[in-house]
Formats: structure tokens, C-alpha cells, sequence
């Protein structure tokens, strides 16, 4: 379970960065907007390192709340999940535009990205809470034990 957490504050400390990365470049800091956001870039890059590691060698973790909350909560982590894996693609593609100085494309990408990494984080957060704080944590199931039917 020590995983899970140090995969939300992973994603929590990737969102703080580019949330003040963002403030920075409105500020016309860009040494501080540069630094923050690679920051974020790593330690999103890091988030998603230690959950495929989680996933493959512990598995995942099923929804243990009330039964009528089931739909609503596989509804919602699908959006996540779609939502977090848009946000990592223009995340990516927003990185190179900056690293190849391509700054007028990127000024128009970004705030996109940032928005949408912001909102993946956000909701990736109550999805946490909801596996782990909220409810007691569901079946824990090994992602390769799954796939052999196990």
C-alpha cells in the first residue's frame, strides 16, 4: 500500500510544480517556469514509472465502497484515466516544443496541457481516496495473475 501513496504524492508534487511553473511564466519568470516545469515533468515521469512497477508486480486495487457507488466510480476512473493519458501525451509533445525552442506553438499547447494535468492530478487524487481513504481498500489483484486467470 506504501506504493500507492508514494504514487499520489508523486502526482500531487508533479501537479504543485506546474501549478507554480504556471504562475511563474505569467510573471515573465522564465529561469523559474524552466526549472518548475521540468521538475513536473520528472516527477510525472516518475509517478508513471512507479505505477506501472506497482501494477505489474502488486496488481491493482478494486473498488471496495458500496455496491450502488460501482458504475459511478469505474465511470469516473475510465474518465481519468483518459483524461491522464491525453495530459501525458501533451505533456510530452509541450516539453519538446520547448526544449526545440519552438515557443510560439508551445505558448498554444501549453495551457491545454496544463490544464488537463492539473485536472488528471485532481482526479487521480479522488480516485486514491477513494481506493485507499474513503472506503476500506478492495481485492488487490496481480496484473499477470489476471491476465493467467489466477
Amino acid at each position: 500500500m506504501w506504493l500507492a501513496y508514494l504514487n499520489e504524492a508523486l502526482m500531487i508534487s508533479s501537479a504543485v510544480c506546474l501549478a507554480f511553473g504556471w504562475r511563474a511564466i505569467r510573471q515573465h519568470k522564465i529561469g523559474r517556469h524552466r526549472r518548475l516545469m521540468v521538475s513536473a515533468a520528472w516527477l510525472g515521469a516518475l509517478f508513471f514509472i512507479t505505477y506501472v512497477v506497482k501494477t505489474l508486480l502488486i496488481g491493482d486495487t478494486t473498488f471496495g465502497g458500496p455496491v450502488s457507488w460501482s458504475i459511478p466510480y469505474q465511470v469516473f476512473l475510465q474518465t481519468h484515466a483518459t483524461l491522464a493519458t491525453v495530459a501525458g501525451v501533451l505533456g510530452i509533445i509541450t516539453l519538446r516544443l520547448a526544449l526545440r525552442a519552438r515557443f510560439g506553438r508551445h505558448r498554444r499547447v501549453a495551457p491545454w496541457t496544463a490544464t488537463l494535468w492539473l485536472i488528471a492530478a485532481g482526479s487521480g487524487l479522488m480516485v486514491f481516496l477513494l481506493l485507499y481513504v474513503v472506503f476500506p481498500s478492495g481485492a488487490t489483484t496481480n496484473v499477470l495473475q489476471a491476465l493467467l486467470g489466477r
